[in-house]
């Protein structure tokens, strides 16, 4: 327990210090007038108490990820608990609060106007298309599981489809309306919800004092299966360290906050909070594994026993709110992000409803497909969810590159987002050349090839910079 409480320390030591210094170097103006003010709109952009937004922000980019991530990611050992901590502190919230905070300063504008800002018009393009299918996947992923859960709490009759239409038909209300009417209200309970359930299990940490692994055990894999910590951990915890995902979340509250000055906490503040949330899920999946073996690879089985044998009829009751209503919340605020993606870059309004179908209709349409085809075969839906996590993490790295190019561009300390830049690349392109559903080649292969990939990526960046120079 002593690793652990550390960690736990840190993360909130880093919070309040470096979070405070990146908030200092990029410089906040609290007396510019918001983007919602500014295009008011009374469906996008609409000016709403920061609790409250924090809440949405938190819920957006936390859904199942820092929990199932984590639980996922304890296999590996002691070496999870260092990376939600420095990946958090150094690397997802960075990631966040800087994407969040240009998007405050560029009128709300989606994470593909910000990257093809400094990375170029053409890259703007693919990462259009990148991320809009990043967005389906999000919805695609998040509706299976709640949607078996909830026919195995109800008469057959109610099977998984029944269920999967009824939240499809939840994601076009959520996706059309106002954000204020749906997302607005029922977000914060959930992200209260999702916190309480947090804090019950951090409590009982500390009453139950498991044995839990510490930093003296070493840093050696404990993957059962002997997946290897580079570049696997990396991406199986995403939400709790760093996710692209949660770049293409931040415009959402970027249209609704109503002072520059709340970026650092809703931004920086909500990463960190949920760092702490997969932390605690790291060392409750680690106790259960310790318990009760190694060979349980359903996150949602590990959630279950450890809510209700901890925190009884209330952890069950959250346990079900966590596994059904966290997911759910993660895929309409996507869906709702690809609308405003894909009306930005044709340039479409949203204020009419007209406007707004006309964008959700095929994207939702291609959305069923891909379900429909994760459930025609039994490999499909975990196909579809590798290849997401992968994806998640490729798009942090565009990211961050571009957030880089930004404060090499305004004379700031840009190793900020550099270095997170450059191991994130690392892991992705090593990540494709060893995953069994990637290239499946050796390990030593691999990672010679993902250097080679960093270095050439570092190399244009270089070269970029030296050029800007000269003009």
């Amino acid at each position: 327990m002593i690793t652990f409480t550390c960690c736990l320390i840190a993360l909130i030591v880093g919070y309040f210090v470096y979070g405070k210094m990146i908030e200092k170097m990029v410089g906040i103006d609290t007396e510019a007038v918001t983007p919602a003010y500014r295009f008011r709109d009374g469906v996008d952009y609409i000016p709403m108490p920061t609790w409250k937004i924090f809440m949405i922000q938190f819920l957006n980019i936390a859904g199942l990820g820092p929990i199932f991530g984590a639980i996922l990611g304890a296999k590996f050992g002691t070496a999870s608990f260092l990376w939600i901590v420095f990946g958090s502190i150094f690397a997802g919230a960075v990631h966040d609060f800087l994407s969040g905070y240009l998007s405050l300063k560029k009128g709300g504008a989606s994470l593909p106007e910000i990257i093809g800002c400094y990375l170029g018009e053409r890259c703007k393009k693919v990462m259009c298309g990148f991320i809009v299918l990043l967005m389906i996947l999000v919805g695609v992923v998040f509706v299976a599981g709640p949607a078996g859960l909830l026919a195995s709490l109800t008469p057959g009759y109610l099977d998984t489809m029944f269920w999967i239409l009824v939240i499809f038909l939840y994601y076009i209300l959520a996706t059309l309306l106002p954000i204020d009417k749906i997302i607005g209200k029922v977000y914060p309970l959930f992200a209260m919800a999702l916190l309480f359930m947090a804090v019950g299990i951090l409590v009982m940490l500390f009453v139950k004092h498991p044995a839990l692994p510490e930093l003296t055990d070493g840093l050696r894999d404990q993957h059962p299966s002997g997946l290897p910590i580079f570049p696997m951990m990396f991406v199986s915890i995403a939400c709790g360290a760093i996710s692209g995902f949660h770049a293409t979340q931040s415009p959402l509250m970027a249209r609704c906050m109503k002072n520059e000055k709340y970026a650092y906490p809703v931004f920086y503040g909500s990463m960190i909070t949920e760092g702490i949330v997969a932390l605690i899920w790291a060392a409750a999946a680690t106790y259960f594994f310790q318990e009760n073996g190694m060979d349980e690879d359903n996150a949602a089985v590990v959630v279950d026993s450890i809510t209700k044998d901890w925190l009884g009829t209330i952890g069950g009751i959250l346990a079900v709110l966590g596994v059904i209503a966290a997911p759910i919340t993660s895929g309409d605020t996507a869906f709702r992000s690809a609308r405003l993606i894909v009306a930005d870059f044709l340039h479409v309004e949203q204020k009419s409803i007209g406007k707004r179908l006309l964008i959700c209709i095929p994207m939702f349409l291609l959305s069923i497909a891909i379900l429909l085809y994760s459930l025609s075969d039994k490999e499909g839906f975990n196909m579809i969810w590798r290849y997401f996590a992968w994806t998640n993490q490729t798009l942090a790295v565009f990211t961050l590159w571009a957030l880089t190019v930004y404060l090499q561009q305004s004379k700031k300390a840009y190793v900020v987002t550099l270095l997170p830049a450059l191991f994130m690349t690392m892991v992705c392109g090593t990540y494709i050349f060893v995953a069994p559903e990637g290239l499946s080649l050796p390990y030593g292969v691999s990672l010679a090839l993902g250097a080679v990939i960093t270095a050439a990526v570092f190399s244009c960046f270089v070269y970029a910079a030296n050029k800007s120079r000269t003009h």
